[in-house]
């Protein structure tokens, strides 16, 4: 054989073995994606899953109709999912309201969407100030132009995400009051722009700008420079206690699970530096998955009973009693927004106080009769400690009226100790359908009488009296943002003692001897003249009970906060513009 001949072969040789080699590899693709599908569970028509083997024409089709029924539907009742296997995908991923986005694979690096996955603002002139219950979880995107847009306020969660570019948390600098980013990598810079406010928690970049009212880092090992108020970042460097949000993935096998982040204390940045988030996996067999047109309280309280978890499927849940979760290590997970509604006066979800009990990724709506609490998490007078097991609650949110009117006493109340409120937004509506004083009632946002209880990112607004009550020792609050209720028809009707005009926003119960909190911002757009609130913060003056780095703001051309905290502060002013900040108390 000559030398051209043995050329020849020899590359004859290689484009055979790499032939086998692309097919292997197609093989062990395919093969993935084929055990998936015939794994594939039943979660009914509003969660669509894609995978990478499907025409880009067919999954893009799929998402823009989701998109058309959810770009402007702020109280729509459609719900959706939009899941990705693991695979790469060229996509343009417009993210409406109540559409969650997730990518199925054990790390964010599974699944790749390189084209666009955004969030836009859904008021004209660039205001993404109801740009509001939408969420992008546990993929990478490759934004086309560099930048990944995600213009939102409150309920918009960035979980477990991977931008291989830049971030802007803005569109074309218009306003913005959000919003929520942990777990999440982004490579190059973070912009927040015009954001009012923003938490970010065991995040990682590359670089920040931006920064407005209220900044607060947790975790976050490159925190930008400067120091509160000038700019106004409030940088904790590690995050004390936290499990990160359940969520779904499916194995190198094809099997689904949901994946039980572990407990970490003292952390700093992300979970899946080394591929995967440590933690365990339960198989999804091990859920009940509820469907909105058959499931109601019975049948959802007899699965529990027979030790299933929960994991609740796009809709609206109307309930005609609570849903009753009472074993230890119990998980509740919602998808796309499933929204939990009681129609009897009832509450909507109660929990035993148990350890590890896990409820993630719900919206929790008050119905027409009043309810005395929405959730309640553990009993009254419950004393037992779960610091190795806490119960955690992840993306749960609240609304009162809005789609329609809704009343409740309490949104959220907590008795359990050691309970961990990681991302929660208790709206009682300023606009929307069936809003007004006697109409949409709701007395507290959060009503805290555990101990040792820790909140991230707690946004709580428009309640008629606390926004948020705290009557347990030991509390921990990292960033809060509060708009006080815009329609008190009178100051007599919105006074909380004697020569106490309005109600606190953050109020800690005179009774606390240990508390503290880091990052407040908190908010007045009074509609009637002649309305003040004396102080946005009350605390008790006992030497460990400590805030730090507070701002009021007026909104509107109506009335006063008087007060950052207790008598401290001074009054808010709109002509000329005055923000009263208080950095440190007592």
């Amino acid at each position: 054989m000559n030398r051209r001949e043995r050329r020849r072969k020899s590359r004859a040789t290689a484009i055979v073995l790499c032939a086998a080699a692309i097919l292997a590899g197609l093989s062990v693709c395919c093969g993935l994606q084929a055990r998936a599908q015939r794994a594939m569970p039943d979660l009914g028509q509003n969660v669509l899953i894609f995978n990478p083997s499907m025409a880009a024409a067919e999954i893009q089709a799929q998402i823009d109709r989701v998109y058309a029924v959810e770009r402007k539907a702020e109280f729509g009742s459609a719900r959706y999912a939009l899941l990705f296997l693991p695979g790469t995908y060229h996509l343009d991923v417009p993210v409406g309201f109540y559409t969650q986005v997730l990518g199925l694979g054990a790390s964010p690096d599974d699944v790749r969407i390189e084209g666009d996955v955004h969030a836009d603002a859904s008021l004209p002139n660039n205001n993404a100030t109801c740009t509001f219950w939408r969420a992008a979880e546990g993929f990478s995107v490759v934004p086309r132009g560099g930048a990944m847009q995600w213009a939102v306020s409150q309920a918009a969660p960035l979980r477990r995400m991977h931008v291989l570019g830049n971030l802007v948390l803005h569109q074309n600098r218009g306003w913005a009051s959000g919003g929520w980013m942990s777990d999440t990598l982004v490579d190059g810079n973070v912009d927040s722009g015009t954001q009012q406010q923003w938490i970010s928690r065991n995040s990682e970049w590359a670089s920040w700008t931006g920064s407005n009212w209220n900044m607060v880092f947790v975790g976050v090992p490159n925190a930008p420079g400067g120091e509160w108020p000038t700019p106004p970042y409030t940088k904790i460097e590690r995050t004390p206690v936290v499990r990160e949000k359940p969520f779904l993935a499916v194995d190198t096998k094809g099997n689904w699970n949901v994946v039980m982040p572990a407990l970490r204390t003292a952390s700093q940045g992300i979970t899946w530096r080394g591929g995967s988030t440590p933690g365990k996996a339960i198989p999804l067999e091990n859920f009940y998955i509820a469907r909105p047109d058959k499931d109601t309280a019975a049948s959802l309280n007899a699965q529990l009973a027979r030790g299933k978890d929960l994991l609740f499927t796009p809709g609206i849940y109307e309930l005609d009693s609570p849903i009753r979760v009472t074993r230890p290590n119990t998980v509740v997970i919602g998808l796309g927004f499933a929204t939990l509604k009681p129609m009897r006066g009832t509450a909507a979800m109660l929990t035993a106080d148990k350890d590890g009990i896990e409820i993630a990724g719900l919206l929790f709506d008050a119905g027409p009769v009043e309810s005395p609490v929405l959730l309640e998490v553990g009993e009254e007078g419950s004393k037992v400690r779960h610091a190795s097991h806490p119960i955690c609650l992840h993306d749960v949110f609240f609304r009162v009226g809005g789609a329609g009117v809704g009343r409740t006493e309490v949104n959220l109340r907590v008795n359990s100790s050691d309970t961990i409120i990681d991302h929660t937004w208790i709206w009682r509506a300023d606009h929307g359908a069936g809003v007004g004083w006697n109409i949409n009632t709701s007395t507290n946002g959060l009503v805290v009488n555990g101990d040792h209880v820790t909140a991230y990112g707690l946004f709580v607004e428009h309640h008629q009296e606390f926004q948020v009550l705290w009557n347990g020792n030991q509390g921990r609050t990292y960033f809060y943002q509060s708009e006080i209720p815009y329609d008190p028809p009178d100051q007599a009707s919105y006074s909380s003692a004697r020569g106490v005009d309005g109600w606190a926003s953050y109020k800690v119960a005179d009774g606390v001897t240990d508390h503290e909190a880091w990052g407040l911002g908190i908010y007045s757009v009074f509609r009637r003249p002649g309305i003040t609130l004396s102080r946005a913060i009350e605390v008790p003056r006992r030497p460990h009970v400590r805030f730090h780095h507070m701002i009021t703001v007026a909104l509107g051309d109506n009335g006063e906060i008087s007060n950052v905290i207790d008598d401290r502060g001074g009054p808010t002013s709109i002509r000329p513009r005055v923000t009263p900040k208080v950095a440190e108390f007592p």
